[in-house]
């Protein structure tokens, strides 16, 4: 038996190439004779650019930027080659990230994404031909504003000045000047590997289901839902662009609806252009058994998010897969048509010996579980790896 194991990240506690290390020790475990093809995935968050160096020969490239606080930072993005001409592979959360900002600090309103626009230009200033952004992991919720300053894009406000940085700037936008606009960008391809299927506003839009997670409270999530609606309709009114209802719009607090307003950008899922990036289809048709997972399995994996993507590649070419997350959130029912079997970390938690682990502080049962599961994930990986796989043969 073939077996790919094929997982994203466990974000916060482990990337995708040690989960699958981890996945893959425990198999061995159970039996040294099953054959393993490491393959760690990516969506177009944080991990992409190694899941995509992994695979392609490329270079990462160091650089400085304007940090999501407004303060210097150091970052990176990827070089390779496609058809005798550069690419440019950028994570936005390499610049622009939640990771990036201590959780005190965490706050949409002043959070923006103008390193990620520098990241762009330091992309065009080294000769690349198509541009490549990944949309996952953002602390923000400025609708790409920043980036966009960073380009050279002018927001005034009604006495002619140009606005500050943050989703807090949004409603004070007037006019929108693309003057000044870096004019390599429309001879470049643009594209925008999103994660998640959100409109920039409404309901399921960047504000109402994301700020909250990047640290704004009520008041500051409608003031940021009336600065995207504003925005938006600016945009429509000044460049005839619509991007209020856009499919991935809202992802990295609106930069995807920003990418295609400003830079003509096209949004494409993050897990197929990862997939295409690295051969994914050709390596499951080759494979009897699939094993992927995340650290969280939820309704939101539905929404495009590369575990279930790859699940369903892998069932249009009859090839069984098994889940391991770290934990079930509300809706992840929804994923059993996907998978012959799904284990997560947390409910291994129930059965382990407690005194072998080192765990501590006042806590519920559940937060202790997930406090378990997180700092001895690697251990339960295997254990779920053990489990999956005796179940299977």
């Amino acid at each position: 038996m073939k077996i790919l194991v094929a997982p994203d990240k466990f974000k916060g506690t482990l990337d995708s190439k040690s989960v699958a290390k981890s996945i893959i020790t425990g198999i061995k475990e159970v039996n040294p004779d099953l054959e393993t093809i490491l393959c760690p995935i990516a969506d177009g968050g944080d991990d992409t650019i190694n899941v995509v160096l992994a695979n392609k020969t490329g270079r990462k490239m160091l650089t400085n930027v304007t940090g999501p606080l407004n303060k210097p930072l150091g970052s990176y993005f990827a070089i390779f080659t496609e058809r005798d001409k550069k690419v440019g592979l950028i994570e936005m959360a390499a610049a622009s990230g939640l990771s990036l900002v201590p959780e005190r600090k965490r706050n949409p309103l002043k959070t923006t994404t103008f390193g990620t626009g520098e990241l762009i230009k330091t992309a065009l200033n080294s000769n690349c031909r198509k541009i490549i952004i990944g949309l996952g992991g953002s602390a923000t919720c400025d609708g790409g504003t920043g980036m966009a300053q960073a380009l050279g894009v002018r927001f005034l406000d009604k006495r002619g000045k140009t606005v500050g940085l943050g989703g807090k700037s949004l409603l004070d936008i007037h006019t929108i000047d693309i003057g000044n606009l870096d004019k390599r960008i429309k001879s470049r391809k643009i594209i925008a590997a999103c994660d998640v299927d959100n409109p920039l506003y409404g309901p399921r839009g960047a504000a109402k289901v994301y700020a909250g997670q990047k640290g704004a409270g009520v008041v500051q999530i409608n003031q940021l839902e009336q600065g995207l609606v504003h925005l938006s309709n600016l945009i429509k009114e000044q460049l005839g662009i619509d991007v209020s209802q856009l499919e991935g719009g809202g992802a990295a607090g609106g930069l995807g609806a920003g990418l295609v307003a400003f830079l003509q950008a096209k949004i494409v899922p993050g897990f197929e252009v990862v997939s295409k990036l690295i051969d994914l289809k050709n390596k499951i048709k080759k494979a009897d058994l699939i094993i992927t997972g995340e650290g969280k399995l939820d309704e939101q994996s539905l929404s495009g998010k590369a575990p279930i993507a790859l699940a369903k590649m892998a069932l249009s070419l009859d090839k069984p897969v098994g889940f391991i997350v770290g934990q079930l959130g509300e809706g992840w029912q929804k994923a059993r048509k996907y998978a012959i079997k799904i284990i997560s970390l947390a409910s291994l938690v129930e059965g382990a010996n407690m005194a072998s682990l080192e765990i501590g502080g006042n806590m519920n049962l559940g937060q202790l579980r997930g406090k378990i599961a997180t700092e001895n994930a690697a251990k339960f990986i295997k254990m779920a790896s053990h489990e999956l796989i005796k179940d299977i043969l």
